[in-house]
C-alpha cells in the first residue's frame, strides 16, 4: 500500500492521447484517481467533477488522470458522452492498481470479488506522493484534491 511521502510506483498507461507514465510525467505534479468502472453513477459524477475543475487544475499547473480496468475504447465512449476533459487510462492488467494498492477485495450483498478502491493520489513534481485519499466518497472529493494542490503549489 503507497503512503503519503513514498517514491510513487510507476506505470504505463495507454490512453486515448498515446502511452502516459510516471517518468514521462517526471517533474510536474499530477493527480492519479482511480474509479471502479466507466458510466457507472458515482464514477460519472467523480469524472464530471474532476472535468468542471480541469481548467482550475490546469492554472496550477496539475494534470488529472483517471484511471481504471476499463479499455481504451471505453474510456473514449465515457468521455465524449458525459463531455469530460480529463484524460483516462487503461489498466486492464490491473498492474498501476495493484502497485498503488487500490486492486482490493470487495463485498457487495454477501458476495466477495476483487475490484478497484475508489482512491486518489497527489504526486509531487520529484515523483513522490504527497497525499493519499483511499476509500472515496464522491461528493466534494475533487475539490478537496484541488484545495491540496494549491497547498502543495503554495
Amino acid at each position: 500500500m503507497v503512503e503519503e511521502g513514498e517514491p510513487a510506483p510507476d506505470f504505463e498507461l495507454s490512453t486515448e492521447e498515446g502511452s502516459v507514465s510516471l517518468s514521462r510525467l517526471g517533474g510536474k505534479p499530477f493527480v492519479l484517481y482511480f474509479y471502479p468502472k466507466d458510466d457507472t453513477s458515482g464514477c460519472t459524477a467523480e469524472a464530471r467533477d474532476f472535468s468542471a475543475l480541469s481548467s482550475e487544475f490546469g492554472a496550477a499547473g496539475v494534470e488529472v488522470i483517471g484511471v481504471s480496468p476499463d479499455d481504451v475504447a471505453s474510456h473514449g465512449r465515457f468521455r465524449r458522452k458525459h463531455g469530460l476533459s480529463v484524460r483516462l487510462a487503461a489498466d486492464e492488467e490491473k498492474s498501476a492498481a495493484r502497485a498503488y494498492g487500490v486492486w482490493v477485495e470487495k463485498s457487495m450483498y454477501g458476495r466477495r470479488y476483487m475490484g478497484v478502491e475508489r482512491s486518489t493520489f497527489l504526486i509531487d513534481g520529484a515523483g513522490r506522493v504527497a497525499k493519499v485519499w483511499r476509500k472515496v466518497k464522491v461528493p466534494g472529493h475533487a475539490r478537496a484534491v484541488l484545495d491540496a494542490v494549491r497547498n502543495l503549489m503554495a
